[in-house]
């Protein structure tokens, strides 16, 4: 098993260990009384990720690796880190809402209104060309921020719906 295989299979592992903590944290933030917004467009979100990650190991498993754009990459997973201790058992991968409960404003969330939105840019874009696999970079870039286009617009009806309308930098 080579560098660019060991890599992508811990990030596949990841990306599953955080479906199944999004799981947990969604039904416990339901069962208190939490609302989700946007569930028509998560199937979109999860095919996007999923083909991203397939294209990665159909064209990257046996790329050599680009130590620069590996090391910026794992900065982002610091910062994935910091996001999903800032939001504790409110991370998810779901747009959920728990009226009565401020909005998170402590770690990442003091500089900017979608850290994780923004973390997920940089992964799509960087782990691709740690591959040497630019125009898959660029494909799912564009895609990807097509998709948070959608999601932020649906988050923030959601947010203002109860008051709380979010606004800053995604």
């Amino acid at each position: 098993m080579n560098v660019a295989s060991i890599i992508l299979a811990l990030v596949t592992l990841q990306r599953l260990g955080e479906l199944m903590l999004s799981r947990y944290n969604t039904r416990r933030l339901l069962a208190c009384g939490a609302v989700e917004a946007g569930a028509s467009h998560y199937p979109l979100i999860v095919s996007l990720h999923t083909a991203w990650l397939i294209a990665l190991w159909v064209w990257g498993r046996d790329q050599d690796v680009n130590p620069a754009a590996l090391a910026a990459y794992l900065v982002l997973q610091g910062l994935r880190l910091w996001i999903l201790i800032a939001l504790g058992s409110r991370w998810t991968t779901r747009i959920i809402v728990l009226p009565g409960r401020p909005l998170v404003t402590s770690g990442p969330y003091r500089f900017c209104s979608h850290p994780n939105y923004a973390v997920v840019i940089g992964e799509i874009a960087l782990l691709p060309l740690a591959l040497h696999l630019p125009l898959t970079a660029l494909i799912f870039t564009v895609l990807n921020l097509a998709v948070l286009a959608l999601r932020i617009r649906v988050e923030r009806r959601a947010l203002a719906a109860l008051g709380r309308p979010r606004t800053g930098t995604p």
